[in-house]
């Protein structure tokens, strides 16, 4: 299995450089249905798909509702979730009002067996140019570094140190900006105040 992502050739008008560039992006891929995972659960682990359902239905209950709570909720099998906040920080008491969240998150963070996967995984990228004809395809050489959005670190190596560097988004793609070292794409350079 691979990762597939495009880079195509497109008019970068802001930044340093602006031009013609490679612009990265995942390929686009098929949701798969709630049912197909059930079905697919069913057939590797002998029991009914609408058993799984059942269980999976009560656990997203428990989950919400625990997360909310403000508990670190654990999901077996890939990691934990929880919820917290982004917020400016304030040096004065009476300034700490509800107004400094800026954001409301989710925070997920994957266990070791998850992120060894994503680390092992080849990314498998097609060039192309600006109407979309193939210029030529090659397998990513990168390190496998994963981002650590639990630690605040742009990347975190195999042996779970992080660099202590923030790309600007969370979500690997080229969307820029997301979560930008220390606020929301830089826009408040307020702390996280997440909820444990």
């Amino acid at each position: 299995m691979a990762i597939k992502v495009i880079a195509q050739l497109r008019e970068v008008k802001l930044g340093k450089n602006p031009g013609k560039k490679f612009v990265m992006r995942p390929d686009l891929y098929v949701p798969i249905a709630e049912k197909k995972v059930f079905a697919e659960a069913a057939t590797h682990s002998g029991i009914s798909a609408g058993v799984i359902k059942a269980a999976w239905d009560a656990a997203g209950e428990v989950i919400r509702t625990w997360a909310t709570e403000g508990h670190s909720i654990p999901l077996p099998g890939l990691g934990t979730m929880r919820f917290g906040v982004r917020s400016k920080a304030v040096e004065k008491l009476e300034d700490v009002k509800a107004n400094l969240i800026s954001v409301r998150r989710i925070i997920f963070t994957p266990n070791v067996d998850v992120k060894d996967e994503l680390k092992n995984t080849s990314i498998q990228i097609t060039c192309l140019d600006e109407d979309g004809n193939v210029l030529k395809r090659v397998t990513s050489g990168d390190s496998g570094d994963i981002e650590d959005n639990e630690n605040g670190s742009g990347t975190e190596s195999g042996n779970g140190s992080g660099s202590g560097s923030e790309g600007g988004n969370t979500n690997g793609g080229n969307t820029g900006g997301n979560t930008g070292g220390g606020g929301d794409g830089g826009d408040d350079g307020g702390d996280d105040l997440d909820k444990n």
